[in-house]
Formats: structure tokens, C-alpha cells, sequence
């Protein structure tokens, strides 16, 4: 796998009604690749792939990947606590032409094993092969971790897992995951706050979630720190930390939701269990984004978040 960068865990817009707003995801897409984000990841956890059924969420894919056009990589998140469900969901992704990979993060819930991670995860391998697999380990998602040592004998052992999103928290994870994998393999940090570190414990990239709101800067961020102009990146990375903080004051996505609101590019509806952000922490969320200058009716005086 080549891809580097900054790639955006995209959020999927609903309408008033619940139903999947096609127009505003295009939209979006557009936004991000004329912002010249490096990937895109449709349906992982920032875009509440557990409230999509099996058809709406390869219809978002679909949408993504056609809307792209080609202009950058399109993942897509391929997860599930049963391996049965998770194989049949594989083989319909594997038919999506221009996908260029799909993400899947540990079972949820069941708190397997190692062997029981490595098993799934080679079985997923199989099903959409030659299709890239990306590994997403999120323990405070899914109740497991998935340790180095198994995620370097899954490299191992299907060729087509290529790829790991890390959001255990630990850089020294991200070191070790350097240290055992192949030259090729790519190592992306899933936390906006981490990235950097993470990069320079060896990691190609991030998957983030504030670039949903700001994918110019977020992706001049990660490019900078890859070609070791520590400079620039740690700038933008002061300057847009309390954003990352505040994406989380409430369950994600449903404050990066509200700022896309606020900038006009989407609607604020989560599907329950999540609902939006109560007024104060709507209000502080527009405060954020305002003193960053995402909203333009709003003055950026630059000052206010340090």
C-alpha cells in the first residue's frame, strides 16, 4: 500500500428524517478532495456505520467512491461482531468498483482473544482478497486490544492486510508496530491529538476526525510532520488542539456534526442511541469554531484559544 497522508473518517449526513442526505454527502466529498485531502474513509465510526443497515451503508460507499471520481482513495469501514456477518457484508463491498480498501475494527462486544482477532481478521482477508484490509484497533470501541505481535503475524500471513488505523492511545504501540512490520506496511494514528507523535514514532499518517471541518489544514499538518518540518506542523497542531478536544465533548460524531451545521455544509442528525450536543456544549462548540475562522460569519481573531 502507497497511501500516506491525512485521510478524512467521513461523517454520512442525514436529513431531518433520518434518511442518508445523498447531496450533502457529495458535497462533502467534493469539499475534502478540492481541500486536497490525501483518502477518505466512508462509514467507520465517524460516520455512524453501526446505525446503517447493510444496503444504506453500500449505497454511502457507493456514493463516496462515485463522487471521488478517482481523484483520491476511498476505504470503507467493513466491521461487525460476527465473522458470518462480517464475511457476507465483505463480499458485497468487494464487488464496489474504484474501492480501494476496506477498514475493519476488532469485534465488539464478544472481547475476543488474540487468536480469536487473528482468525476474523484473516478470514476477512480471504473473503474480499485482493482488496487491501486496513486493521483498526480501537479498544475503547470494542473492549480488546489488538497487540502488535498479532497485527504483525496477520502481515504475515495474508499479503492483502496492509494496513493498520491505531487509536489504542499509545505511542509506544505505534513503536513497537514500526519495529515489527514490513517497510511497506502503513501505520495511520486514529487520533487527531496523536498524530504527531505518532508520526514521529513511525506512523505514515492519520485518519482523522477534525478534518471533517478542516481538511486543508489538517492535511497540511500530517504532510508537514512527514517531510520533517516539525515547524509548520506543530503551528497548526497548537492552534487547532482545542478543536480536537472539543470534537469529543460530546460522542462522536455529534460534535463534528454540529460545527458542519454551523458552517453550512450538512445537517446536525445523529441516528439514536446518539442524540446532538445539548445548547451549552453547541454554544462552546461555536465558539471553537468561530475563533478558528471556520465560521464566516463569525470574526477569527486568532487569539482566543491560547
Amino acid at each position: 500500500m502507497e497511501t500516506t497522508g491525512c485521510g478524512t473518517a467521513l461523517v454520512t449526513p442525514f436529513r431531518v428524517d433520518g434518511s442518508v442526505d445523498e447531496e450533502a454527502l457529495r458535497a462533502l466529498v467534493d469539499w475534502q478532495v478540492d481541500s486536497g485531502i490525501d483518502f477518505l474513509v466512508a462509514c467507520g465510526s465517524t460516520g455512524e456505520a453501526a446505525t446503517l443497515d447493510e444496503d444504506e451503508l453500500l449505497n454511502v460507499v457507493h456514493i463516496v467512491v462515485d463522487a471521488a471520481g478517482g481523484r483520491v482513495p476511498v476505504w470503507a469501514g467493513c466491521s461487525h461482531n460476527s465473522t458470518r456477518v462480517l464475511l457476507r457484508l465483505a463480499g458485497r463491498l468487494r464487488q464496489v468498483s474504484g474501492l480501494s480498501g476496506v477498514l475493519s475494527a476488532s469485534p465488539y462486544y464478544n472481547k475476543p482473544s488474540q487468536e480469536g482477532q487473528y482468525q476474523h481478521f484473516l478470514a476477512l482477508a480471504r473473503a474480499v482478497d485482493p482488496l487491501p484490509v486496513i486493521l483498526y484497533n480501537v479498544p475503547g470501541r470494542t473492549g480488546v486490544n489488538l497487540e502488535p505481535q498479532t497485527v504483525a503475524r496477520l502481515a504475515g500471513d495474508a499479503p492483502n492486510i496492509q494496513a493498520i488505523k491505531e487509536s489504542s492511545g499509545k505511542v509506544a504501540q505505534v513503536t513497537q508496530l514500526a519495529h515489527l512490520l514490513p517497510r511497506g506496511f502503513r501505520i495511520f494514528s486514529g487520533e487527531d491529538d496523536l498524530a504527531l507523535a505518532s508520526i514521529a514514532a513511525g506512523a505514515h499518517g492519520l485518519i482523522s476526525v477534525a478534518s471533517n471541518e478542516a481538511p486543508a489544514e489538517l492535511g497540511r499538518m500530517v504532510r508537514s510532520a512527514l517531510m520533517n518540518d516539525w515547524t509548520q506542523a506543530r503551528e497548526i497542531e497548537r492552534r487547532y488542539t482545542r478543536l480536537f478536544e472539543a470534537n469529543f465533548w460530546d460522542s462522536n460524531p455529534g460534535p463534528v456534526k454540529t460545527v458542519l451545521n454551523l458552517m453550512g455544509k450538512a445537517n446536525d442528525t445523529v441516528r439514536l442511541p446518539l442524540v446532538p450536543p445539548d445548547p451549552q456544549t453547541r454554544y462552546k462548540l461555536e465558539r471553537v469554531a468561530g475563533e478558528l475562522g471556520l465560521l464566516k460569519h463569525l470574526p477569527n481573531t486568532g487569539n482566543e484559544l491560547f
